[in-house]
């Protein structure tokens, strides 16, 4: 059976000697694994459409659940990333967190836009990497189930808290001398918490239109990927690799520019 969709390439992997086994976040067959047979050779008319973090036109061929691209079309190959390693890392750590928080053969939308409205933002420098990192990482939370309530004290019902915390686990807000001694809460800065309120429920095309200052920026970031992380209950090599050119000397100096 052939079907034409449009797709997101998350990962790529050599097979064999010219072939490659794709991670694909499709519009009509959610996440799928499938076949490009010949996609690294030179004449390949599936090389450029099956390239990580390429959004693309493909034709599939499906047999008995397994995928086969036959042929594939560049729609946006986010250009702004492959100029820059920083950039290029940290577009890895977005489809790593798209694959982990995707299930095989379920359309989502949502999920789906949020990875192209990221790697656009980030490929257009729509904003500063770590503002576009800490959006993308709250904003996955939510479409993953785990959105935090961050309207009121959990405790004393406070719309202010006073030394707001957030509690990792439980995903629920409270004011620092509300907050359980066992909880694993991070404390939020007011521009931070803020920024955090908006990308909740912010529409998808604004997801990164808002203020905030270096402080509570370095804060919503650290904020967002621990809650990342306490939900994914696993580790990110793809973040790792990214933090090695953002805390560098060479990212220092990119960011002084």
């Amino acid at each position: 059976m052939f079907q034409t969709t449009r797709g997101l390439i998350l990962r790529e992997v050599r097979y064999k000697e010219a072939d490659r086994i794709l991670t694909i976040l499709t519009e009509s067959e959610g996440k799928i694994t499938a076949k490009a047979r010949g996609a690294l050779r030179k004449s390949s008319r599936t090389g450029a459409a099956t390239q990580q973090l390429t959004w693309s036109e493909l034709t599939l061929f499906g047999n008995r659940g397994k995928w086969t691209v036959n042929e594939g079309t560049v729609l946006e190959g986010f250009s702004g990333l492959r100029d820059d390693i920083e950039k290029l890392a940290l577009g890895s750590y977005f489809a790593e967190c798209l694959e982990a928080f995707s299930v095989e053969d379920q359309p989502d939308p949502a999920l789906l836009q949020l990875g192209l409205n990221s790697l656009y933002a980030l490929s257009n420098a729509l904003g500063a990497p770590e503002k576009i990192k800490a959006a993308f990482e709250l904003r996955l939370m939510c479409l993953a189930g785990f959105r935090p309530e961050l309207g009121a004290c959990s405790v004393c019902g406070k719309t202010v808290p006073e030394d707001p915390v957030l509690s990792l686990s439980d995903g629920v807000l409270c004011c620092r001398s509300c907050a359980r001694p066992s909880w694993d809460g991070t404390l939020l800065e007011e521009d931070a918490l803020a920024a955090m309120r908006y990308v909740i429920s912010a529409p998808a095309k604004r997801l990164f239109s808002f203020p905030i200052g270096e402080k509570g920026l370095k804060n919503f970031s650290r904020a967002a990927e621990r809650y990342v992380q306490a939900h994914a209950e696993r580790s990110f090599p793809t973040l790792d690799y990214y933090k090695q050119f953002a805390n560098s000397e060479f990212g220092m100096r990119k960011s002084e520019l």
